[in-house]
């Protein structure tokens, strides 16, 4: 199985979570959402398949979530599909599925919990956070 992200390249943690899959030594499909919207049907299995709940995989900041009244606990989850579907840029990214499973990668070092691969060398995130040591090992951040 080929590892999938849906992906926003305007987005550090997106493109951060691209480089992981790359720097593991896989090339992925890269799906830009915002072009190619996900069916339904498939963002339906997305937000599933990742154990969320529909409204945890809207994205609020930069979008017209509070425009469209999407904070109304009221609407159903059917209503939030059909605003992500019209509204690309609500779907919270970057989703990955990889054979190891499917998450909305938020950190983007969560990628690494699903890569089949281990990571080829060191990688250091857009914000200059290290995230994999020159050994390929993750680092655990300072506290």
């Amino acid at each position: 199985m080929t590892t999938t992200i849906y992906h926003n390249p305007a987005c550090g943690t997106s493109r951060n979570t691209l480089a992981l899959i790359r720097n593991s030594g896989e090339e992925p499909i890269v799906i830009e959402y915002l072009q190619h919207p996900p069916s339904r049907d498939t963002l339906t299995q997305l937000i599933k398949d990742a154990g969320l709940t529909v409204r945890e995989a809207i994205r609020q900041k930069g979008t017209p979530y509070a425009e469209l009244g999407l904070d109304n606990p009221a609407l159903t989850d059917e209503q939030l599909l059909d605003a992500m579907l019209a509204h690309p840029i609500l779907i919270n990214r970057p989703f990955v599925v990889t054979s190891k499973g499917t998450l909305l990668c938020r950190p983007s070092e969560a990628v690494l919990d699903i890569l089949p691969n281990p990571q080829k060398g060191p990688f250091t995130k857009e914000d200059g956070e290290v995230v994999i040591n020159a050994e390929g090992q993750r680092v655990t951040p300072a506290k």
